[in-house]
């Protein structure tokens, strides 16, 4: 195996240059709403079609790698994840920005995000032909109780009111709902629009709950940052990346954790960066010592979804390689790269072409370490943007949000979803109900619809069949103990402190 790793590394060495572009344009486009890799990808077919089957592969992976780490920027600095992946980060990134930490909060996404791509990525060389096996492991029921992890994240963001958050997260569920019903296609609260029948579009919920609320937001204040904490922000030098630094590797058992989570959800096919991203930061709220302090700038917060969706990309390629299965969006574009220059895909990879399947690992290796210095660097720099004037910020992000809904799915409809998306998450804000429970329950709610009835069909409608697999059980059992147990851990705290 690393004997291969090394031939793979000398073949990738004839073709170095283009995993820095790859990683530069990546986080480019991450750092932008709307645009995802999977969009640009396409655009460039015919780039990477004039490649060498290897050499497409490595800017692909790199591209890839990177537009992960780039969604964490806005999501940090305005509160508009670039990509569905940095919804979570916004939960702590964005309130340590308003603290006048947002270098420190970039630093942190970006050496959360490069380790855990390491880890997975050296996991996943190192494991490679035998890590397939697990992708048989997870069916409907599975990926059902993975999902209910991040479902559960909706009552423990609540903030004050834990109805309130439940309103909101049944809100959400309810939007999530429209479109055709996944067993009989029976099309549901369309109101006749063919824009809906593929469901509630992501991009714009995401921009509208986020950006253009938050948007409207900035026009009632001056700054981002609290006023009181400005002109600290403005004087520092490198201290806040210094400090994103130490503390990333202080909670190294954090970014592994995390890591290995978003490995895990990356290997199951379908799943996504986004459900991968909510699984870990639920498990690292539930538990963490300093539970209340998420939502409020928590760094342990910003680490595990950053580490989880960085963490998730190397596992997102098991499937495509060791079975070919496109495990999403990017993976198939991938396999299409790859059908086109006549590369087996599945086992017999490995048995014809097994320099190409580790070069794809390595070229993704190499990716991260190359975004260590490109990405960390730039915190300081790129925190700047966060001092900007209100005025200028708020219609700049409506404007290129905007854009980025309609680029999404090409419907101008999709624009003024966005704004409909916007108008409520302003109004949530300002009564006190969570948007992030709305957009859980916009993501999530399908998807848990759609394996939950998967699983009653497999078992001919007998909820039974939910408990019929030793992973699944497992699993069952791991969301129970998540639930109670850190209620159990505060009650003895308690019980202890007054003592």
């Amino acid at each position: 195996m690393w004997e291969m790793t090394l031939v793979s590394l000398n073949e990738i060495m004839g073709y170095w240059w283009l995993i820095p572009l790859g990683v530069g344009l990546g986080i480019f486009v991450g750092a932008v709403p709307g645009f995802s890799s999977t969009n640009v990808l396409i655009i460039l077919l015919p780039f990477t079609l004039g490649m060498e089957s290897g050499a497409g592969m490595a800017f692909m992976a790199s591209l890839y790698s990177g537009s992960h780490m780039g969604g964490s920027i806005p999501a940090i600095l305005f509160n508009v994840p670039g990509t569905g992946s940095a919804a979570a980060t916004c939960f702590d990134g964005y309130p340590m920005t308003q603290q006048g930490r947002g270098q420190e909060a970039l630093a942190i996404a970006f050496v959360a995000s490069a380790i855990g791509g390491l880890f997975t990525t050296l996991i996943t060389l190192g494991a490679l032909p035998y890590l397939s096996k697990m992708v048989y492991y997870f069916g409907s029921i599975e990926n059902f109780v993975i999902i209910l992890f991040g479902i559960v994240l909706i009552g423990q963001i609540a903030g004050g009111s834990v109805l309130k958050g439940l309103i909101a997260g049944m809100f959400g569920l309810l939007l999530g709902a429209i479109g055709y019903d996944h067993v009989y296609s029976v099309p549901r609260a369309t109101f006749g629009l063919v824009y809906l029948f593929d469901g509630m579009p992501r991009v714009p919920a995401i921009v509208g709950l986020f950006a253009i609320s938050e948007a409207f937001s900035m026009i009632e204040k001056n700054t981002i940052i609290d006023p009181s904490q400005l002109a600290s922000a403005l004087k520092e030098g490198w201290q806040g990346t210094v400090r994103g630094i130490v503390v990333s590797f202080r909670k190294i058992g954090a970014v592994i954790r995390s890591a290995l989570i978003g490995f895990v959800v990356g290997i199951i096919p379908g799943a996504g960066a986004t459900i991968g991203s909510f699984v870990s930061y639920q498990q690292a709220m539930t538990f963490s010592k300093n539970k209340d302090q998420f939502g409020k700038g928590e760094p342990e917060g910003v680490i595990a979804s950053e580490a989880a969706n960085n963490g998730l990309t190397s596992g997102s390629l098991i499937p495509l390689l060791t079975l070919g299965i496109p495990g999403g969006g990017t993976a198939a574009v991938m396999m299409v790269v790859l059908q086109a220059h006549g590369v087996p895909i599945g086992p017999r990879l490995f048995q014809v072409m097994p320099q190409l399947a580790y070069g794809v690992v390595v070229a993704m290796l190499l990716a991260y370490i190359v975004m260590i210095f490109i990405g960390v660097p730039l915190a300081k720099s790129l925190a700047k943007m966060s001092f900007f004037p209100t005025k200028i910020l708020a219609p700049t992000i409506i404007s290129f949000t905007l854009i980025g809904s309609f680029v999404a799915r090409g419907y101008l409809f999709d624009m003024w979803i966005a704004l409909f998306f916007g108008v409520i998450g302003y109004i949530l804000k300002r009564t006190g109900y969570s948007p992030h429970a709305v957009l859980l329950g916009v993501i999530l709610g399908p998807l848990a619809e759609q394996y939950f009835l998967r699983a009653l069909l497999l078992g001919n409608g007998n909820p039974a069949i939910l408990f019929s697999r030793p992973l699944g059980n497992f699993l069952w059992i791991l969301l129970a103990v998540s639930i109670v147990l850190p209620g159990i851990v505060a009650h003895f705290r308690k019980k202890g402190a007054a003592l």
